[in-house]
């Protein structure tokens, strides 16, 4: 379909307010999902943070890489243990985890990044001890819990025009590496960010109030009602400790958090610079 020149600046003029609203101001994306893994809808992602970007809003992008970690385990011949739904970490568990977040995934984002107009540079939790963590349970070895968030490193890279690429692992001062979780990093990271906003991509539209059907979506959410539908059994399974990491990055100072499917081209654009959206927006209310 040709979209005629006055058809784009209708479109551009729309979405002026929204511009005007985050310029300036710090956005948090946790990339992951099948988003990640398809070529066609990491350049839609990457375009888009790019776009946001050069519009003045200092983005920051925070990536996990599950998939590409068993995937690699397999090649080496090491099987992948869960415990609770988290994977048993040992030494060379980590190592692995370390080398393909910090390493492969983290380059080639940012690599993706540059190639399509951004400035992008990459920042593990062990640059500057950005990211500390704990054990969080010795039957699961190197699976840290966040203790504390240094936003130095972040903040320099942004102050130079750069967009912060950050892989999830950690540390602690005896120089123990630790592969976090991306959800709860992204969340504690934006949190100590006090950004606008958390953007959540995953590979679902959001909360349903009927996991069968897309149309019961949920658009926007308190707090405190999110936490009522976890209790009541509406939000369940894997989407639990989605739906807490939300909640959790609003009590941590996170305006609005959003969650939104990344299988939808451009989907972060749709939902910050339009008033409809596509996903759930959470939002503060009542205790959390």
């Amino acid at each position: 379909m040709r979209i005629c020149n006055a058809d784009r600046a209708e479109v551009l003029v729309q979405a002026l307010p929204y511009i005007q609203q985050y310029s300036g101001k710090i956005v948090v994306i946790k990339y992951g999902g099948n988003a990640m893994l398809n070529k066609e809808l990491q350049d839609s992602v990457m375009r888009d943070i790019v776009l946001m970007s050069l519009v003045g809003i200092k983005v920051v992008l925070v990536h996990g890489g599950g998939p590409e970690i068993t995937s690699l385990l397999e090649k080496m011949g090491k099987k992948t243990k869960f415990v609770d739904g988290l994977r048993v970490t040992d030494e060379e568990t980590v190592q692995v985890a370390q080398m393909v977040l910090a390493g492969k995934i983290s380059k080639n984002l940012v690599n993706l990044l540059e190639t399509v107009g951004g400035k992008a540079m990459g920042l593990s939790g062990v640059d500057g001890h950005m990211i500390k963590a704990e054990q969080k349970d010795k039957r699961l070895g190197f699976v840290g819990d966040i203790t504390d968030i240094n936003a130095e490193p972040i903040l320099d890279v942004l102050e130079k025009g750069y967009i912060p690429v950050v892989s999830t692992v950690g540390c602690d001062d005896e120089g123990n590496i630790y592969n976090i979780n991306a959800d709860t990093a992204a969340a504690k990271i934006a949190g100590e960010l006090k950004a606008e906003s958390l953007i959540a991509l995953t590979d679902i539209c959001g909360i349903l109030k009927d996991e069968n059907d897309k149309t019961t979506l949920i658009s926007q959410i308190t707090t405190n009602k999110a936490i009522e539908l976890i209790e009541n059994g509406i939000v369940k399974g894997g989407m639990i400790p989605k739906v807490e990491c939300c909640v959790n990055a609003i009590k941590w100072g996170v305006q609005k958090v959003f969650i939104l499917d990344g299988t939808i081209p451009h989907a972060i654009l749709m939902e910050t610079f339009t008033n409809e959206g596509v996903g759930t927006m959470f939002i503060k209310g009542g205790s959390v």
